[in-house]
């Protein structure tokens, strides 16, 4: 007789907490993620654009040295309620279609900052953004680059590396394969 009534208080008491979960009101925070294809500073007015036509997203600020930018935005709203580990995948998931997939979302730098070394390479050829886009995506994609930049302004490609899993001449070695024209380093 008691167990019948000792469940109808514990399903009315978990429907109580879930309401007053549901009743929440959500909560907006700043969240830093690394962009993928934030290559170069002009490519800002195309973020800020896509980000505007995420609801309840806010762009707040952009970091090109590191393509990293802080978005405000409540996770459980926007994004259904994900886990932490979630929450980057989540938003790219978003994001990339809206950018005809120029634009992507990673967990930010698991190498310390100062551990990466910086990488230049000077280009011919790059005479538009769709050109840039398409060097920085060879390199970007190369494991052990953190961060990628192309500019067809300065013809110049750089690279955050690890030093442990890349190096100069397998970025090199990369472009080449795909077409694009090394100039000679002056020394």
């Amino acid at each position: 007789m008691w167990k019948p009534i000792c469940l109808a208080i514990s399903l009315a008491a978990v429907s109580a907490a879930l309401c007053r979960a549901e009743d929440k009101p959500s909560q907006a925070r700043q969240i830093k993620h690394r962009v993928t294809g934030l290559f170069s500073p002009e490519r800002e007015k195309d973020l800020r654009e896509v980000v505007s036509k995420l609801q309840d997203v806010k762009l707040v600020g952009i970091d090109f040295k590191y393509a990293e930018a802080t978005f405000e935005y409540d996770p459980d709203k926007s994004l259904n309620r994900p886990k932490p580990e979630e929450i980057p995948q989540r938003f790219n998931d978003m994001l990339r279609p809206l950018s005809n997939h120029t634009f992507g979302i990673e967990p930010l730098f698991t190498t310390p900052k100062e551990k990466l070394q910086r990488i230049e390479i000077p280009v011919a050829g790059l005479d538009c953004k769709a050109c840039c886009l398409a060097a920085y995506e060879i390199i970007y994609k190369i494991e052990g680059v953190e961060q990628a930049t192309a500019s067809f302004k300065d013809g110049l490609i750089t690279a955050l590396i690890v030093p442990d899993k890349t190096n100069r001449a397998a970025l090199e070695e990369a472009l080449k394969n795909r077409g694009v024209t090394l100039k000679e380093e002056v020394k």
